[in-house]
């Protein structure tokens, strides 16, 4: 199964190295590192790269490359997925995943990883049982273990690991009993410059915080259960129950956890909520060009647009950009000629524009095609597939709980032609 795993940073130094069988040499890397100078960027470096031993399987989450490494086939996804939960597992325990936490907490990322897998099979990858396996660290806890030379590992097995449900610990207990569901959509979408759209999606996922006494059942029943396609369970979710009635049953972790995740390509069902007006010219013998762009809302059942900011990667023959926003602030790097543009929030009663004049390049030819526009935003309390949640019950236990639903959209790799 799995018989390494390296952890590299940006710039291409191995920080960490974990070994579950033989001790693979760090010379492996070096495929990787003739692949990652091949990819423009960090996110285009192949996960699965063949070499004449081994296979390696990366992950690039925080700006940091998980790498394992492995001798016989497996399936690519099952690696995959075991080093996104072990990303996951490190911000469960230190609150972010960088690589000077890591190196800070180096001795309980070994013990982590140690429980994790056994004989590079995944063991334990169920936040609460780590956390009773390994407790998480503490300025008192290491203080403490600084003097005492005793370490992080738990005095006993944990209690759910032995349960039918393992991720959940038995004995939880709360004063205030309380379950929060967040609902968050990421549209992808390509616009022609006629504002047509070409394609668009959304991938969306529930997050859930649920911190409730004893051993709570639930289930979240939606409005419209039959938008969600190709859908990604949480283990605890009983999936007979969800193909017959598509109610969601489970019982939850205790915390934090993904209960799922979805995805809409229906194009029909993709409202697109912002459109952008465009206005860029290039003339063959002046040397100046017009810019001109608006951001407007769309679809958007009177929501707020917030967080607005639209990038462009220019064309070589622009030499500067002399614009002036209506709103918002803007900046212009001749050196790697890209334009951002931090709007913020779109009022609808006066939308923002940034308008002005380029400066080319003289004598060069009329660039071929007009730059793209990227946008970014956010927006409160509306899901943009209409996914609503309809009631959230709990059976097993007398007490009733603070339920809280949040819903945000927002933009994934949002792409405008012009």
């Amino acid at each position: 199964m799995i018989h390494s795993l390296f952890l590299i940073n940006s710039s291409g130094d191995i920080f960490l190295e974990k070994h579950w069988k033989s001790v693979v040499s760090r010379s492996v890397c070096d495929y990787f590192f003739e692949a990652q100078e091949r990819a423009t960027e960090a996110e285009n470096v192949p996960p699965v790269i063949p070499t004449p031993h081994h296979y390696l399987l990366s992950v690039y989450r925080h700006k940091i490359f998980f790498v394992a490494v492995i001798q016989t086939e497996v399936p690519p996804l099952f690696v995959i997925e075991f080093l996104h939960r072990v990303v996951d597992t490190f911000q469960d325990y230190f609150g972010v995943c960088s690589e000077p936490v890591i190196k800070d907490n180096v001795v309980v990322v070994y013990e982590v990883l140690e429980e994790m897998l056994d004989n590079g099979f995944p063991l334990a990858t169920e936040s609460n049982i780590l956390k009773e396996l390994i407790k998480p660290p503490t300025i008192l806890r290491t203080v403490v273990n600084t003097i005492t030379g005793s370490t992080n590992v738990g005095d006993q097995l944990p209690t759910g690991q032995l349960s039918v449900v393992p991720w959940r610990r038995t004995g939880v207990k709360y004063t205030n009993n309380e379950a929060y569901f967040d609902v968050i959509e990421e549209i992808d979408a390509i616009i022609d410059k006629s504002g047509s759209t070409i394609t668009a999606e959304i991938q969306g996922v529930i997050d859930a915080c649920v911190k409730l006494t004893g051993m709570p059942d639930l289930t979240l029943s939606f409005m419209n259960p039959r938008l969600l396609d190709d859908v990604s369970f949480h283990p605890c979710v009983r999936f007979k129950r969800w193909e017959s009635e598509r109610i969601l049953s489970f019982i939850p972790p205790d915390g934090n956890f993904r209960l799922l995740s979805y995805h809409v390509s229906a194009q029909n069902l993709v409202a697109i909520p912002v459109y952008v007006k465009h206005s860029i010219s290039f003339r063959d013998s002046s040397a100046l060009g017009r810019f001109e762009i608006t951001v407007g809302p769309k679809q958007t059942m009177g929501k707020t647009i917030e967080g607005v900011l639209v990038s462009s990667q220019m064309p070589k023959g622009v030499l500067n950009m002399s614009l002036t926003p209506s709103q918002g602030t803007h900046t212009f790097d001749p050196v790697t000629k890209m334009l951002s543009w931090d709007v913020g929030k779109i009022n609808p009663q006066k939308l923002p524009s940034l308008k002005g004049t380029m400066s080319l390049q003289a004598g060069a030819p009329k660039p071929d095609e007009n730059p793209t526009v990227n946008l970014q935003f956010k927006i409160q309390q509306l899901a943009i597939s209409g996914l609503k949640v309809n009631r959230l019950d709990m059976y097993g236990e007398k007490y009733k709980p603070f339920k809280g639903i949040k819903y945000m959209t927002k933009a994934g790799k949002f792409q405008v032609r012009t």
